[in-house]
């Protein structure tokens, strides 16, 4: 049964994460009836296999994100790079970065130092005070709410389309509205992205940033809840993480393309609606 439910959660998470609707709050809400005991072990599990959801970004995207390839070089540089050995290519790479994704690295760490920093601070009161289904519930209607409001009340046109007009100022705004996230419910995605929005990034632009904003983020975070119980768990329950870690990665790989199909038509009212009613589903289920 612990695999089964291991496989399940996987599947939530690598549904969720990527979605502005919280894959925390829903993995929270599923522990309801899908539980991993004891439950430090849940709240490991439940932060580290998101990492596994977000490295499927890392291999859908690796070719812009990848700095470190001969990409857009001038005429006669291509030539001499057509004409190296593998040593020497790997040697002009590693020596030659593209300007344009290093820049693009740098705005990414520049986002992630707020949420960083406020993590390393209150990432245990966090887990003993707001890993519950009321706070949940709340932050998913709040932010359903806000999500409706954005979209409705966007009359400007955007002002930024690309990677290379968000401005080190704009990045750490964004890495702020992150920030908000660290409450279960709120959602990273949602977070990031309205306020991308809100900055004046374009949809397509805010929704990539904030999945590129994920790899860092997550990657703190899985290593400090790694480095947190790396000698509480048995062998079993490494499995356990290792495998919701391997489900969550193989769904996310599939549904970050389809949600990126889906932002290319639509807004994210659609999300927003369906943050609400969930929301107000699990508050009548407790009040009941």
């Amino acid at each position: 049964m612990e695999y089964i439910k291991v496989i399940l959660l996987g599947i939530i998470e690598g549904i969720t994460e990527f979605l502005p609707i919280s894959s925390t709050g829903h993995l929270i809400l599923a522990e309801q009836f899908i539980q991993l005991e004891p439950k430090s072990f849940s709240n490991a599990f439940m932060i580290i296999i998101q990492l596994g959801a977000i490295l499927s970004v890392v291999v859908i995207s690796f070719h812009k994100l990848n700095p470190f390839q001969a990409k857009d070089l001038p005429e006669h540089l291509a030539e001499r790079y057509d004409r190296m050995n593998l040593q020497s290519r790997l040697f002009y790479r590693l020596r030659y970065p593209d300007r344009q994704t290093m820049k693009l690295w740098s705005k990414i760490i520049v986002a992630v130092l707020p949420a960083m920093i406020l993590g390393l601070l209150f990432d245990d009161l966090i887990d003993e005070y707001l890993f519950n289904p009321t706070t949940v519930s709340i932050m998913l209607i709040f932010w359903g709410v806000v999500i409706i409001l954005v979209e409705r009340g966007r009359k400007k046109e955007p002002s930024i389309y690309g990677f290379e007009g968000i401005s080190y100022r704009t990045a750490l705004l964004i890495g702020c509205f992150q920030c908000l996230a660290m409450i279960p419910g709120t959602s990273r995605s949602a977070a990031t992205i309205i306020g991308a929005l809100l900055l004046g990034c374009d949809r397509i632009l805010a929704t990539e940033f904030s999945f590129y904003l994920a790899i860092p983020t997550m990657l703190g975070a899985t290593f400090l809840k790694i480095v947190k119980n790396l000698g509480s768990y048995t062998s079993h329950q490494w499995l356990l993480i290792l495998l919701g870690f391997i489900v969550a990665f193989l769904v996310a790989f599939v549904a970050v393309k389809k949600f990126l199909d889906y932002i290319k038509k639509r807004d994210f009212q659609l999300f927003g609606y369906y943050r609400i009613v969930v929301g107000v589903l699990v508050l009548i289920s407790m009040i009941l």
